[in-house]
């Protein structure tokens, strides 16, 4: 097996399993485990930056930027996108964050249209269509929106999109960004040591697990980008299902949530516009190297 596939494959079921690790800490408030994550996120990518000998790129990109909202709007979104997160899968909603990680490739796509006016064909338009009303039954038979879902997935897709038109690379950008929310992340941590409420150097269990959130956030996106670059990015899209697809019979399977008939429904008719939207940019992008069709 191409070894970029092994890297791709590695980060993608790492992230898929990412639920088991943040229900180990449920016992913690999940603000505390998302402080805890920006603090020792931001110390791992320092130390990989440092190694590579990227901070004189990082501070010239950053101080040649002409639109500094580019390097600053990440942040938030990426910060708000782990909180919510974290709080959903110790409140009992794996599968609804599953949900969002489907959704979000087709959000992307949408963005790309409104944002960027870009144009779609047929089949794209038949999964938004259909993923669209996946989430309407899920809300009018579910008898709840599944804000959760579209909240992650939007917030991805935001950042993506930004992120895309951002001068820095990845590790340059996640350095910057928990970097950007070090203070807030460090000041709640001084807060919750302060009124006795901190669990990091309570338990040794949970202070590893507590430092730890920095690791599993850096390790597979190291390995991911390293993946990406030897993988054809059709087949990056491919495989990025492998990832909700975990967090969705984690949900099921480990922690046995409920999968009624609402979310059912609502997922066949994601799943199958994802089916359409894959395949037909597949092979779409086959008919273009083949034979040049556009």
């Amino acid at each position: 097996m191409n070894k970029g596939v092994l890297y791709a494959l590695g980060a993608y079921v790492f992230w898929g399993l990412h639920p088991i690790y943040w229900k180990l800490l449920e016992h913690v408030d999940s603000f505390e485990i998302v402080a805890n994550r920006i603090v020792w996120s931001f110390l791992f990518f320092a130390i990989i930056l440092s190694i590579r000998g990227e901070w004189k790129s990082l501070k010239e990109k950053f101080g040649n930027s002409n639109n500094k909202s580019l390097l600053f709007l990440p942040a938030l979104l990426i910060g708000s996108n782990w909180a919510v997160y974290i709080w959903a899968v110790n409140a009992g909603y794996i599968i609804e964050t599953s949900l969002g990680y489907f959704i979000s490739p087709l959000l992307i796509v949408l963005l790309g249209v409104v944002i960027l006016g870009e144009k779609l064909r047929g089949f794209q338009w038949l999964a938004i269509g259909l993923a669209f009303f996946g989430v309407l039954i899920m809300t009018f038979i579910y008898g709840r929106f599944p804000w959760i879902s579209l909240y992650l997935a939007g917030t991805w897709a935001l950042y993506g999109l930004l992120r895309k038109k951002s001068p820095l690379t990845a590790i340059e950008g996640l350095t910057l960004e928990t970097g950007l929310m070090l203070i807030p992340g460090l000041g709640y941590l001084g807060y919750t040591l302060f009124n006795g409420s901190s669990m990091l150097l309570v338990e040794y269990d949970t202070t590893a697990l507590l430092i730890g959130a920095g690791i599993i956030s850096g390790f597979p996106l190291v390995i991911f980008i390293k993946g990406a670059r030897l993988v054809k990015l059709s087949l990056i899209g491919i495989l990025q299902y492998i990832y909700p697809t975990l967090i969705f019979l984690v949900g099921v399977f480990i922690y046995k949530e409920d999968f009624n008939e609402a979310k059912f429904v609502g997922f066949i008719f994601i799943w199958i516009a994802l089916i359409i939207f894959t395949f037909g940019s597949t092979v779409s992008i086959i008919s273009k190297k083949a034979f040049g069709f556009k």
